[in-house]
């Protein structure tokens, strides 16, 4: 049984004609009639009895009018249920510090305009910190770095995550422009050019610093690193002081409005100079329909961010499925 035939006996009885029906729902004769006779058919019983004066319902198709009514109202109530309510619910991401300063105004935007009662709890910090976080069911998702997540669905001790490679991210040479040396950047630089740039690295525990030493280690490069700092905000203060460059992805420049006319940044041609973003989040089945949400905006956000080249050197992952 389906409701256009709930609707369509309703009229016909209503209207007391088939044409009248037919000509008021804008069907030809013939479709309503054969409707009409499968629900008969459907039901084993005779709804409806031709008269002189047109069509009546018979005693089971007053009984049936009746309910048919309530159904369709119940079903136009469905509907604007739907689409009145407003997902609500609190949603926690962790995003790293570059990350936050590129994605973190856009995506609380698009919240704001898609989903206003959700309240979104954002978690700016180390990538490690938000694994474990993540692992604590202390977030429901997070923009990960760790290259061991690649295309991994768990992490040791924790329960299963789901993992969706975003976008491939170029490391670039920061450096200050007012203390930078004479000697201008070419328009992009390999890691063993850099070898008497004093660098202003993160610890080995941060994963930008895994990822370049994985990239020094094949360009058999050894770098000058003047200074470790595990604070993005204190490394590009330290850049910009000009107490060395720095080796970051283009998103370290998001916080400063004038980056332009205070940095230079030149891409790292060397392959392995990159980090992937991994969007990690918890289990389908253990996420909210306001995480489910959260997690489109985000994707969506970061597309329109590559794709309009609001953010440099980033390359988006595309998706088979």
């Amino acid at each position: 049984m389906e409701l256009r035939q709930l609707r369509y006996f309703v009229r016909i009885v209503e209207m007391g004609s088939m044409s009248r029906a037919a000509r008021e729902l804008d069907v030809v004769q013939s479709a309503l009639s054969q409707q009409i006779t499968k629900l008969e058919s459907e039901l084993a019983v005779r709804l409806l009895q031709r008269t002189p004066r047109g069509v009546e319902p018979t005693e089971a198709g007053v009984a049936f009018f009746r309910e048919a009514q309530l159904a369709l109202r119940h079903a136009d109530q469905a509907v604007r249920s739907a689409q009145q309510s407003r997902l609500s619910g609190s949603v926690s991401l962790g995003l790293a510090p570059t990350t936050a300063s590129i994605v973190g105004l856009p995506l609380m935007q698009a919240m704001r305009a898609r989903y206003p009662d959700v309240r979104l709890h954002l978690v700016g910090s180390m990538s490690g910190h938000l694994a474990e976080m993540l692992n604590a069911r202390a977030l429901d998702l997070a923009v990960l770095f760790d290259s061991r997540l690649h295309g991994a669905q768990a992490r040791p001790g924790g329960r299963r995550w789901q993992v969706q490679p975003l976008i491939e991210e170029r490391l670039f040479l920061i450096r200050s422009r007012r203390h930078a040396p004479a000697r201008a950047l070419p328009a992009s630089m390999a890691l063993a050019e850099l070898a008497d740039e004093p660098l202003i690295l993160p610890t080995g525990q941060h994963d930008l610093r895994s990822t370049l030493d994985t990239a020094f280690a094949q360009a058999r490069f050894a770098p000058q690193v003047v200074l470790e700092v595990d604070s993005l905000a204190m490394v590009m203060a330290a850049v910009d002081a000009g107490l060395g460059s720095t080796l970051q992805p283009w998103a370290a420049l998001g916080r400063f409005e004038d980056a332009q006319q205070r940095f230079e940044a030149v891409p790292i041609t060397d392959r392995d100079a990159q980090r992937t973003n991994l969007l990690c989040s918890l289990s389908e089945d253990e996420l909210s329909p306001a995480a489910l949400a959260t997690r489109v905006v985000l994707v969506d956000c970061v597309r329109t961010l590559v794709q309009s080249g609001r953010w440099s050197g980033a390359t988006l992952i595309h998706h088979d499925h």
